[in-house]
C-alpha cells in the first residue's frame, strides 16, 4: 500500500510543470491590465482557453502544459483581451492585416457568427506567428489601459 502512494505521489510531481518564462510574462502582462489569468478547467467544456469578457477573467487550461501549447494558448487569449480592451467592454476587431496559417483556417471557420468569426481569425493569425508573444505584448500596449 505504501508503494502504491509512493508511486502515486510521484505521478503527481512529474505532471506539475513549471510554466515557461514567456508564459508568466504574458501573464503578469494581462494582470497588469486588469485580467485574471485563472489556471484551470475553463467553464465551457473542450476549450483550452476562454475569456470571460463580463469580468475580464481568462481561464487557461492545466493540459496546455502538457500538451507544449501553453504560449499559443494565451497569446491567443490576449489578442482576445485586445479586442475587449479596443471595443471597451465589448469585443471587437482590431483590424490586422496578418492572417493564420491555413491549417488553423478550420479552427475559425466553425463558427456561424461572421463576428465571432473575424474576432478567432485575429487570435490565430496572431497565435501562429513566429513572433506571437511580442505582437500580443503590443497589442495589449496599444489597446489596453493600466
Amino acid at each position: 500500500m505504501l508503494e502504491i502512494a509512493i508511486l502515486y505521489s510521484s505521478l503527481l510531481i512529474a505532471q506539475v510543470q513549471k510554466p515557461p518564462q514567456q508564459f508568466l510574462e504574458l501573464k503578469n502582462k494581462l494582470e497588469k491590465y486588469g485580467f485574471e489569468v485563472i489556471i484551470d478547467l475553463p467553464p465551457k467544456r473542450g476549450t483550452y482557453g476562454l475569456l470571460k469578457v463580463a469580468d475580464k477573467k481568462i481561464w487557461i487550461n492545466p493540459v496546455v502544459f502538457d500538451l507544449q501549447i501553453a504560449n499559443p494558448t494565451l497569446v491567443h487569449e490576449s489578442v482576445h483581451a485586445a479586442q475587449l480592451c479596443a471595443g471597451k467592454g465589448k469585443m471587437k476587431t482590431l483590424g490586422l492585416k496578418i492572417q493564420p496559417i491555413q491549417a488553423a483556417r478550420r479552427l475559425f471557420l466553425r463558427y456561424t457568427n461572421i463576428h465571432r468569426q473575424d474576432l478567432e481569425r485575429e487570435a490565430y493569425a496572431v497565435q501562429t506567428q513566429p513572433n506571437s508573444f511580442e505582437l500580443a505584448t503590443a497589442l495589449l500596449q496599444k489597446h489596453c489601459k493600466k
